[in-house]
This record gives C-alpha cells, sequence and structure tokens, in this order.
C-alpha cells in the first residue's frame, strides 16, 4: 500500500514539474520582444523564438511591440500670436527604438507624449498669427516631430510623423472666413463665365470668318467653273463651225474631183457656172460679180437653152 502511496506522490510531483516546465516556455512571435527579469532586475531582451524562463526566479518585465503605433489625441485649446483661441487634435505616429529604455525609462509614455505635444503645439502656435497657422500646417508637422522625437529619444521611443488632425477657429471666424470663400468663389464663377463668353464670342467670330472664306472660295470655284464652261461651248461651236466648213469643203473638193474626172463638156461647165451664179444670187451679198465669158443676158438664154435641148436629146438616143 505504501508503494503504490509513494507511486501516487511521484507521479503528481513528475506532473507538476512538467507543467511547471511548460508553462515557463515562451514563444516570442515577430515584431515583438520581452523584456526579461531576474529576482526583479533587468536581465535581457528576448527576440523572436522560443525561449525558456527559469521558474519563480524569472519573468517577463514587459511585452514590447516594434511596429509602428498610431495615437489620435483629442483637441488642445492653443492661443494664435494675434489672440485667437482655437482646438487643434493631433495624431501621433511612434515607434520603440529600444524596449529597455521603454520599460523603464518613463512611466505612462503614452500619456508623456500627449502632454508634451500639447506643451509644443502650444509654444509653436503661439507664435504664429490665424493665417499663418491656417496656412502652415505642413510647417508646423515638422517642427513638432523634430521637437517630439528629440524629446523622446530618452525614453526608447521614436516620433516618426505628427499630423494636425483638425483646426477649429472660434465660430464667428469659420463663419467670416466661410462668407470671403464664398466671395471668393463667386469671383471665380463670374471670372470663368467672362472668360466663357468672351471664348465663346471668339469662337463665334471664327466660324463666321471661316464661313465667308467658304463662301468666297464656293463663289470663286463657281466662277471659274462658269467660265471654263463658256469657253468650252464656244470652243466647241468653233469647232462645229470648223467642222462644217471643212465638210462644205471637203464636198466642193470631191465634186471638183468627180466633175474633173468626168471630163464634162464646155455646155457642161455654163450650166454650173449658172447653178453657182444663182446660189450666189440667193444669198445675202449686195454685189454680184458676173465672168467675163457671160457677155449678155440674150446670150446667155440661149446658150442654155441649147444646153438643155442637147440635154433632152441624149436622154433620148437608145
Amino acid at each position: 500500500m505504501d508503494g503504490y502511496i509513494a507511486l501516487f506522490v511521484a507521479l503528481v510531483l513528475i506532473l507538476v514539474v512538467l507543467l511547471v516546465l511548460i508553462a515557463n516556455l515562451k514563444i516570442v512571435s515577430q515584431a515583438q520582444v520581452y523584456v526579461i527579469e531576474r529576482l526583479g532586475s533587468y536581465l535581457t531582451t528576448w527576440d523572436t523564438g522560443l525561449h525558456f524562463l527559469i521558474p519563480f526566479i524569472d519573468r517577463v518585465a514587459k511585452r514590447v511591440s516594434l511596429k509602428e503605433n498610431v495615437v489620435d489625441f483629442p483637441p488642445q485649446p492653443v492661443i494664435t500670436k494675434d489672440n485667437v483661441t482655437m482646438q487643434i487634435d493631433t495624431i501621433v505616429f511612434y515607434l520603440v527604438s529600444d524596449p529597455k529604455m521603454f520599460t523603464y525609462g518613463i512611466d505612462r509614455p503614452i500619456s508623456a507624449i500627449e502632454n508634451l505635444t500639447a506643451t509644443t503645439l502650444r509654444n509653436i502656435i503661439g507664435d504664429l498669427d490665424l493665417d499663418a497657422t491656417l496656412t502652415s500646417r505642413d510647417v508646423i508637422n515638422s517642427r513638432i516631430t523634430s521637437i517630439l522625437d528629440e524629446a523622446t529619444d530618452k525614453w526608447g521611443i521614436k516620433v516618426t510623423r505628427v499630423e494636425l488632425k483638425n483646426i477649429m477657429p472660434p465660430r464667428e471666424i469659420q463663419d467670416a472666413m466661410e462668407k470671403q470663400m464664398k466671395a471668393e468663389r463667386e469671383r471665380r464663377e463670374s471670372i470663368l463665365q467672362a472668360e466663357g463668353r468672351k471664348h465663346s464670342q471668339i469662337l463665334v467670330a471664327e466660324g463666321e470668318k471661316e464661313s465667308q472664306i467658304l463662301r468666297a472660295q464656293a463663289d470663286k470655284e463657281t466662277a471659274i467653273l462658269r467660265a471654263e464652261a463658256e469657253k468650252e461651248k464656244q470652243i466647241r461651236v468653233a469647232e462645229g463651225e470648223a467642222q462644217a466648213i471643212l465638210m462644205v469643203q471637203q464636198a466642193l473638193a470631191d465634186s471638183l474631183r468627180l466633175l474633173s474626172e468626168a471630163n464634162p463638156t464646155e455646155k457642161v461647165l455654163t450650166l454650173k457656172s449658172l447653178e453657182a451664179l444663182q446660189k450666189v444670187a440667193d444669198g445675202k451679198a449686195t454685189k454680184i460679180i458676173i465672168p467675163s465669158e457671160i457677155q449678155n443676158l440674150a446670150g446667155l438664154v440661149t446658150s442654155v437653152k441649147e444646153l438643155a435641148s442637147d440635154t433632152s436629146t441624149e436622154g433620148q438616143k437608145p
């Protein structure tokens, strides 16, 4: 019986030891460090990995995140150089640069940063008037960041950036600023409308000018085409008349050639002369020149009769 009791006690002791050992195994995550104390004094800083605490001797004094942290502080009342009270709230970005100094350098570091930010902001804004405060936000951010970073260095904290989130002047100043902005917008709108009307007038004038140029060009091209058409018409008429003259001359030449080839008698030539004389007489000429071979009208008549008689006799011959 005593043996069973001793075995049970031994198992319980082994189990307790295992639980204690397991409880003192620590795994440090990425972007974290553990500040370790031994018997109340700083021992070391654990980085990422598996670590073991000596039971009842060592302890984790602080778990510190190495990530960049963001703190949004409530609005702080500040007074400008021209005695205007406004509310300004800030955002501070910081990270822990020295875990040991962060753990032992200052108590409640976030509260210390808040108070230091408010004090620094009052000092900077106190040297600026209202207009400079509203238009120099980047300058104010840079100055606060520089001052805070230097002051918090001994706390193991690095201030990376400070931003002025809101700048809220008194209500009456906000109303005046809104009226001024409204007047400025209306002024710009009037300028834009005037420029738009001017631009529109310029476009209309340019369009009218272009239209007149196009009309003038169209009239010019129409006149040119009309002149060319008239010229073409005259050329064609002249060509037609010339062609007709050529055809008449050709016909006359052909008739003369045929007459010459037929070896006509003197009487036939006389008859052809009379036909030509008749055509001449039928024309519009005011003067008629009689060939010298035709001496008088009686001789002309006799010649015609004889020619006609000879022509009839020749026609009756078998």
